[in-house]
């Protein structure tokens, strides 16, 4: 445990944003500010806007916290920048974060190391969506390939539903695809540093862990410990440190996955940069873990301590 915080010098919090998670990272930004100032770092909350890299360094920053979720901030274009202004900065790099935030990317990476994950079609307007419901089977999730916090996201149950869904995460991307439904458990695994955070698993009063699921309603369920016995805990922990690595990520970061019916792990996606709110999964995992919320802040802004990461 870090114990002398000058050495980080002075810290940007960066939330906000202008990607559709705004309010999400002006929550999350927030929290950490509070966090790490608890602690004693000379933290300072940067909402960014167009402007920020002049404001980093007209301001004289000398690392940054980078909470802000989604485009602008999770995909590599600050992380680019940050390296150019040679600002360090924590989590993933460039290319690590620019892949995560594509979930269709992510997806063929973990196919072509032999990682499993729900099989999937990508849609477009001159789609045959009855041939897609053919191959995927009912229900499928339909989700644009670069929006976080389950925006755009819809669950298909019946084939009519398939084309108008399409058109809705269309709205948020370019790129849209239909993933095959796992009926089953739902699990998110937490990376810090090294160490891989309890799971924790999901229940929620809701077709699928959605935005109201997430960051307001107060009938979602999180079980941590999550029950799973000893080989099944090692199994998926192992599974997600794999897919973590595997796409180049560091620091900190969440994978999410699903368990079938037949007790086979699936996964879905990575978040470089989740939530930290008070519905946040990270946090939850590193209580279960023993840290507290501000501990847990400093612990991921060593990640910004790394070599590679504009060191």
């Amino acid at each position: 445990m870090i114990r002398d915080m000058t050495q980080f010098g002075k810290v940007a919090v960066v939330m906000g944003g202008w990607a559709a998670e705004r309010e999400v990272s002006l929550n999350s930004g927030k929290a950490v500010l509070a966090g790490l100032l608890k602690k004693g770092v000379d933290a300072h909350g940067v909402d960014a806007g167009r402007d920020v890299l002049d404001v980093l360094r007209r301001e004289n920053y000398q690392r940054v916290f980078n909470i802000l979720h989604g485009r602008g901030g999770e995909d590599g274009t600050l992380q680019g920048a940050l390296d150019v202004l040679q600002i360090p900065y924590t989590g993933s790099g460039v290319m690590a974060s620019a892949i995560t935030m594509d979930k269709l990317m992510t997806k063929r990476i973990w196919t072509g190391s032999g990682l499993p994950t729900p099989a999937f079609e990508i849609l477009t307007p001159e789609s045959d969506f009855e041939e897609v419901v053919e191959k995927l089977g009912l229900p499928v999730m339909v989700k644009p390939a670069q929006e976080g916090s389950s925006i755009g996201m819809s669950k298909v149950t019946e084939a009519q539903q398939l084309k108008p869904a399409f058109e809705k995460a269309a709205q948020y991307d370019a790129v849209v695809f239909a993933e095959q439904w796992i009926i089953g458990e739902e699990y998110t695994v937490a990376m810090l540093g090294e160490e891989v955070l309890p799971p924790i698993r999901l229940q929620a009063n809701a077709d699928f862990y959605d935005y109201e699921a997430k960051y307001v309603s107060e009938d979602t369920q999180y079980h941590c410990p999550c029950g799973l016995d000893e080989q099944s805990l090692n199994a998926l922990q192992t599974l997600t440190r794999t897919a973590f690595d595997v796409i180049g990520c560091k620091g900190w970061g969440r994978v999410d996955v699903m368990r079938d019916n037949m007790g086979t792990f699936w996964l879905i996606e990575v978040n470089t940069v989740p939530g930290m709110t008070d519905h946040s999964l990270v946090p939850m995992a590193a209580r279960q873990h023993g840290l507290s919320f501000a501990d847990l802040s400093v612990e991921i802004l060593k990640s910004s301590l790394q070599a590679g990461s504009a060191e």
